[in-house]
């Protein structure tokens, strides 16, 4: 091997590296914050390492790609945000039940707090119901030596392991020592065992007895494992599960608190027994720090119950129940429990940030569309319900848009509106807005079983070409693969129409009149025919057009404001709302050319004219979008 080196990574970067350590041979994903970066820096190592990496079109078939490679006898990981977690569980908890040839490591990704997601589930419940032990960091230090251990247990005892991050850890930066692997490269071999691996009901109820036998040795390890131990002395005991031992650390020392140790469960499901019984046995009272969910704290009293150990454990009546943990919360759920004093604030200082709600970026092609849109629909004197989706287009939800009703799930948008276009009177039209990635990951079932039902709906689908809110992935409409190597392209209006969708039609959101009379035709046809119809908003994301064109050299056209043609109607920046234009104190637009990336929207939108190009598009720059 050659000598280590020193890497300044990200959580999930190292979790990355430490799988390349571990020997992977297979991963898969579909992106969505915050897991994002591990299988993207998986694709930056994939070929000097020799492994197979791709983004799926969704969760459940990420998991059965990787899931399918270990039953091969291949070193596999899949990688997916806490809520894509649901999207896979049906393969998921098949999985524990047959097992697997070679490393299986699932890594969820929570978000306590819902920092980027629509819940803040806590996935260590999918470890409990499906017999998958979970591993998770206490600390950013040791996350190189869970992932190992991650990729040793499931490799010993041939069993899926979910391997718990949340976004703290994610993305927090740490040290990392790499050491380059020596991999030894030999093609698998699969054998074929159908009495394993078809699990219809005759071989699963056997299998159901398998799994249960390893997940007793599986729990007799975590007892005795590194990764579970006990520090400190004393008659006051914390149970901390995961990262939180890095928060009770910190809170112990600051509260001087020297009679207390602390039993620290990096594996936690499966519960280890045994040691959660040697750790309280001679003390007077437990307090449990885990985020989220009472897991643990759970698990601990009726252990300690069956065992007639009479000790007092405490939880979530000091620990919140709501959100991610901080050293303030810990600091002052120990301090309570102890009977301590704690001032109110230790780390956070008062400081009145001014309040900016997220927005569209400047030249975004959904801007154009969910205006376009919002005209046509109001002049049809059609009552509006829209329903929406998981995406950049969730903005919309905000003013001046609010164009959001419903945001759900990954293919909420068409999911809810094959219900509301068959309950609500015709007064109403009934909007369904999904992305490109989002229309592939789960948006075609629904959409066919719009077409099967005829559920008068209109579809937009806003196509900008790549999974833009996760940093701009490909996906399969992009043509590209996660290398931004050429691949095949897959055409969405051919999609659409081979589902038996009659009136489907594309448009450029960057021409915002032209845009609006496609829309105000196609409510009609839904309001006229009964039947769904779908409008495709065409346009790559307009940052990453910027950032190629930044990287070519090649000159990004920006726009202007002819001031005297202005007549001050605020339509560009208080309807419209481009973070690019600004009115001055007399109500005059102006625009920031710092801000402009060129997309000519404003043209369309001004009533009299004002806007105009200080340079037209070059052919260069046309060349990049696609």
């Amino acid at each position: 091997m050659e000598a280590e080196k020193i890497l300044y990574l990200l959580g999930n970067e190292a979790i990355a590296y430490s799988s390349v350590e571990a020997g992977l041979g297979f991963a898969s994903a579909y992106p969505g914050t915050p897991s994002t970066e591990i299988v993207e820096t998986l694709a930056k190592l994939s070929k000097k390492y020799g492994f197979y990496v791709e983004w799926s079109v969704n969760e459940k078939v990420a998991l059965e790609a990787a899931y399918g490679a270990a039953v091969a006898g291949v070193k596999s990981l899949v990688a997916m945000k806490h809520v894509g977690v649901n999207v896979a569980a049906d393969p998921l908890t098949t999985s524990a039940y047959t097992g697997v040839n070679n490393s299986f490591v699932i890594v969820s990704a929570d978000d306590p707090s819902m920092w980027s997601s629509q819940n803040e589930q806590d996935n260590r419940y999918y470890g409990l119901r499906s017999y998958i032990p979970v591993l998770e960091s206490p600390t950013p230090y040791h996350i190189k030596d869970i992932v190992l251990e991650a990729f040793r247990v499931s490799e010993r005892f041939g069993h899926p392991v979910l391997l718990r991050t949340t976004t703290r850890l994610s993305h927090l930066r740490v040290p990392y020592s790499f050491r380059e692997p020596v991999r030894e490269v030999s093609p698998p071999e699969i054998v074929r065992d159908p009495a394993r691996f078809s699990v219809i009901p005759a071989h699963a109820r056997r299998l159901r007895g398998d799994m249960l036998r390893r997940w007793s040795r599986i729990e007799d390890y975590f007892s005795s494992a590194w990764f579970n131990w006990v520090e400190g002395e004393g008659d006051k005991l914390v149970i901390t599960s995961g990262f939180s031992y890095s928060y009770v650390v910190d809170a112990l020392n600051r509260l001087g608190l020297e009679d207390v140790k602390i039993l620290s469960l990096s594996g936690m499901i499966p519960i280890p027994r045994k040691l959660i019984i040697e750790a309280a046995k001679d003390v007077k009272k437990v307090l449990v720090v885990e985020e989220l969910e009472p897991i643990v704290e759970t698990h601990v009293k009726s252990i300690l119950f069956d065992e007639g150990i009479n000790v007092e454990v405490a939880g979530k009546d000091y620990i919140p129940l709501v959100g991610e943990l901080t050293l303030d919360s810990v600091v002052k759920g120990i301090g309570a429990w102890a009977g301590l004093e704690v001032e109110k604030s230790i780390s956070q200082p008062k400081i009145d940030l001014p309040v900016r709600p997220p927005a569209f970026c400047p030249g975004c092609p959904h801007r154009g569309t969910f205006f376009s849109l919002r005209k046509a629909v109001n002049r049809s004197g059609l009552k509006p319900i829209y329903s929406g989706d998981i995406g950049c287009y969730s903005l919309a939800v905000l003013p001046p848009f609010q164009m959001q009703d419903t945001i759900v799930d990954m293919g909420s948008s068409i999911g809810l509106a094959n219900g509301f276009s068959h309950v609500l009177p015709e007064d109403h039209i009934v909007v369904a807005t999904i992305g490109d990635s989002t229309f592939f990951h789960s948006g075609i079932p629904a959409l066919l079983n719009a077409v099967y039902n005829k559920a008068p709906m209109l579809v937009v689908i806003l196509d900008n070409r790549v999974t833009a809110m996760t940093g701009a992935q490909p996906h399969p409409g992009s043509g590209y693969n996660i290398n931004w190597e050429k691949s095949v392209e897959v055409d969405i209006k051919k999609i659409v129409e081979a589902l038996g969708i009659e009136y489907v039609i594309e448009l450029d959101p960057f021409k915002i009149r032209d845009s609006e009379k496609i829309f105000k035709d196609a409510v009609e046809y839904v309001k006229r025919a009964r039947k769904p119809a779908v409008v495709i908003a065409k346009r790559a994301c307009t940052l990453l057009i910027v950032a190629w064109a930044r990287r070519r050299g090649i000159e990004i056209p920006i726009y202007t404001v002819e001031t005297e043609k202005c007549i001050k109607c605020g339509i560009c920046y208080n309807n419209f709302t481009c973070p690019a234009i600004y009115p001055d104190d007399k109500g005059i637009a102006h625009i920031d050319p710092a801000l402009c990336v060129g997309c000519g929207e404003c043209v369309d939108v001004c009533p009299t004219k004002a806007f105009k190009p200080v340079k037209e598009w070059s052919e260069e720059f046309k060349s990049l979008w696609w």
